[in-house]
Order: C-alpha cells, then sequence, then structure tokens
C-alpha cells in the first residue's frame, strides 16, 4: 500500500514539474525581444584608406669611393576612399596623393612623385545579381607643384599646378564582382586637358596647340580598380586606365597604370613599392626630337611609417 502511494505522488510530482517548465518556456519565449531586420532604405557607407611615409638620409666625408656629401628624400602617399549604398544605387569615391622630394648637394633639392587623384562613380543596378551598374563617371588628376625637365640645361618647366590637368566625364556599364575588384567599360567619353600656366601653354605641350588652355577628345574609356591581400602581411591596390580618342588615332591607346604595394614590417612600420606607367600620345617631352611620344616609367621604394586610416560602416 505504501507503494502505491509513494508512485503515485512521484507521477503528481512529476508532472507538475512538466508543467513549470512548459510554463516557464512560454514566459522565455513571449518575453524575449524580437531582433529587428535591417532597414536597407537608409544610406550605408564605408570609408578607410593608407598613409604612408618613408624617410632616407645619407651622408659622407672624405669618403674615397665618392658620392654626394649629403642627400635626403623622403615620399609619402595617402589613399582614402568612401563608398555609399542606397537601395539600387552606388556612390564610389576614391583619392590619392603622392608627394615626394629629394635633395643631394650635387642636384640640389627637386621633387621625384607628385599627384592628385580623384575618382567618383555613381551608378545605379540594372541586374538582379547586384553587379552591374549604368554609371557615370567623374576623374580629375593634376599635381601640386613646378615640374622640370633636368634632362636639358638649363632645366625646363615641363608641368605646373593644373597644367595639365586632365577631366574625365564618361558613361557607361560598372561591373563589380566584389568590394576588391571593379570594371568600368565605356563608348561615350569626353576627356579634356587643361592647360592653366601661360608660359606652358606658349610651348604647345601635350597636345595643345601653342596659346591654347584647353584640349577636348571625345572617345572610349576602361578602367580596372583592384586590391586585395597577396599574402598575410603583402597588400596589392593597382589600378589602370585606357583611352582610345576616335577622332585622331583612336589605335594609339593611352595607359595610365599604378600598382602600390605595402609589406607590413609591425603593426606601425612597413615597406612599400610603388610602380606606375604612363603613355600618352600627346606627350612628346621626351621622344626623339619631341616628335614621338614614349613610355614614361616610374618606380620608388621605401621603408618607414605605414598607418591604416580607421574603417567605418554605418547604415
Amino acid at each position: 500500500m505504501k507503494q502505491i502511494f509513494f508512485l503515485f505522488f512521484f507521477f503528481i510530482g512529476v508532472h507538475v514539474s512538466a508543467q513549470d517548465l512548459v510554463v516557464n518556456k512560454l514566459r522565455t519565449e513571449t518575453a524575449r525581444i524580437i531582433k529587428k531586420e535591417v532597414d536597407t532604405s537608409h544610406w550605408q557607407w564605408k570609408s578607410g584608406g593608407l598613409f604612408s611615409f618613408t624617410l632616407s638620409q645619407g651622408s659622407l666625408s672624405n669618403w674615397a669611393s665618392g658620392g654626394d656629401n649629403f642627400s635626403l628624400a623622403a615620399n609619402s602617399y595617402l589613399n582614402y576612399f568612401f563608398y555609399y549604398k542606397h537601395g539600387r544605387q552606388s556612390w564610389d569615391n576614391n583619392v590619392d596623393l603622392n608627394l615626394g622630394y629629394v635633395n643631394t648637394t650635387s642636384s640640389g633639392g627637386r621633387k621625384n612623385d607628385d599627384r592628385m587623384d580623384y575618382l567618383s562613380k555613381w551608378g545605379y543596378k540594372i541586374d538582379s545579381t547586384g553587379r552591374t551598374y549604368l554609371t557615370g563617371l567623374f576623374n580629375f588628376r593634376s599635381q601640386f607643384f613646378d615640374g622640370y625637365n633636368y634632362g636639358v640645361r638649363p632645366a625646363d618647366l615641363s608641368s605646373s599646378f593644373l597644367s595639365p590637368a586632365y577631366i574625365v566625364t564618361s558613361l557607361g556599364l560598372d561591373f563589380k564582382h566584389s568590394d576588391r575588384f571593379s570594371l568600368f567599360l565605356s563608348p561615350f567619353t569626353s576627356r579634356w586637358t587643361i592647360m592653366a600656366n601661360n608660359s606652358l601653354s606658349q610651348k604647345g605641350f601635350y597636345g595643345l596647340t601653342k596659346g591654347a588652355h584647353s584640349l577636348n577628345e571625345f572617345g572610349a574609356f576602361a578602367t580596372i580598380n583592384f586590391f586585395t591581400k597577396i599574402g598575410q602581411n603583402i597588400g596589392y591596390k593597382g589600378r589602370l586606365d585606357l583611352f582610345s580618342n576616335y577622332a585622331l588615332d583612336p589605335q594609339n591607346v593611352d595607359v595610365f597604370m599604378t600598382n602600390q604595394f605595402s609589406f607590413k614590417i609591425n603593426k606601425n612600420f612597413s615597406a612599400t613599392y610603388g610602380l606606375d606607367f604612363i603613355y600618352d600620345d600627346n606627350v612628346r617631352l621626351f621622344g626623339d626630337a619631341h616628335n614621338a611620344p614614349g613610355l614614361q616609367l616610374k618606380s620608388l621604394i621605401g621603408i618607414g611609417f605605414l598607418k591604416p586610416l580607421n574603417l567605418h560602416k554605418r547604415m
């Protein structure tokens, strides 16, 4: 009889405990805060970039092998980007600034790098995959300070601020495989070459007639932008621009290519290597008797301060 009463009260206790578990679970579910879905109707943006500065110095005294008694070189590079997205729209902006200076006892002071470059693309998504955009493009490229051709004596002024400056406006298709790669193609592109400096204008450089301050060309344009990590401590950022003038020698495609490698040493220091190529059919400063264009090449390597700019992503 005692065993029957024991089993009876045991099953009642189990049943009550089960009910308590169900009630507690229901309370938990009803009290849980339901997370709201992300509102994609608002602008979404992210920004970031990279700043590097390299400095090298050398000095000699009674050095039998010869050389400059003093040399100093400093180079800086700044890249900053800010991207916006809103529904089917996107707006990509990229700024590159390069500035370098070298001073030696034999040659004096002169710049060895100088570039300002702003690229902006506004696009409207036209496919279901989100990779193809009908896009309008604007690009401005020039420099900060005077540049000289030291291959002649005395050194000859060859460029200056806004002399030349290149302004490209274009309408085409932008194919974005990812945030790291984009290909823009356009058959409708206008390129302006600006020559603000009066003395350079009178020389008729960069395809302009003597005394002219601007030149407009219409043609096809393509630009590829790509950046990635090659290894754990190696980064790469590259850009390739191609332009063909419909009206004058369209087979002579103008090329502008930049390559920037960064090799991380520790948190704040790294080695950097920049390699740029330019071929412009209108630039005939360094060809045979100034009558033929030539490939322009710039290569810079250094070890110094490297600081990734803080990345921001907001919605």
